[in-house]
């Protein structure tokens, strides 16, 4: 079982939009037994908070359903839990670090990097734009599940 577990800032609005559509793209591909998908927060701002009412518009819109999502804090035990975390710029890289220490396994990610963009998933918290989000989420999911399915195949 592949573990993955998106990580943002405040765990309400990119972290929680990529946790439900990589579910999505999952089911749709009849891979759920084979995932394991979470995501957590690196700051406390947000911890215990649903998601953004934006990020439940985006999902509605895009027909990807969602859970009572409640944001919570990324501990050092999911560096051992999860296999990759993916983190959506650098400070949640910086912060991430704080709290789970360094990346002696190489399970630390940017989501962009999947689609070969050396970029940040912008964030809707500053912007307000949630359709940037959607995008970068979307094209970041669909690439890592490409991925992640590709090397599954190789390594059985």
């Amino acid at each position: 079982m592949k573990r993955i577990l998106f990580i943002c800032h405040g765990n309400i609005c990119r972290s929680p939009m990529a946790e439900m559509v990589m579910k999505h793209y999952v089911k749709k591909a009849g891979l759920e037994k084979d995932f394991y998908i979470d995501s957590a927060a690196t700051d406390y701002d947000e911890i215990g908070n649903g998601m953004h009412r934006g990020t439940r518009q985006i999902l509605t819109q895009n027909n990807i359903p969602f859970t009572d999502h409640r944001a919570r804090l990324v501990t050092p035990d999911d560096y051992n839990e999860f296999d990759l975390l993916i983190i959506m710029d650098s400070e949640n890289e910086r912060h991430l670090k704080r709290r789970v220490g360094e990346d002696t396994e190489d399970k630390v990610h940017y989501l962009l990097e999947y689609t070969g963009e050396n970029r940040d998933v912008a964030d809707p918290w500053y912007t307000g734009n949630f359709e940037e989000t959607w995008s970068d989420v979307t094209r970041g999911c669909s690439a890592l599940l490409k991925l992640v399915t590709a090397k599954n195949k190789i390594s059985e």
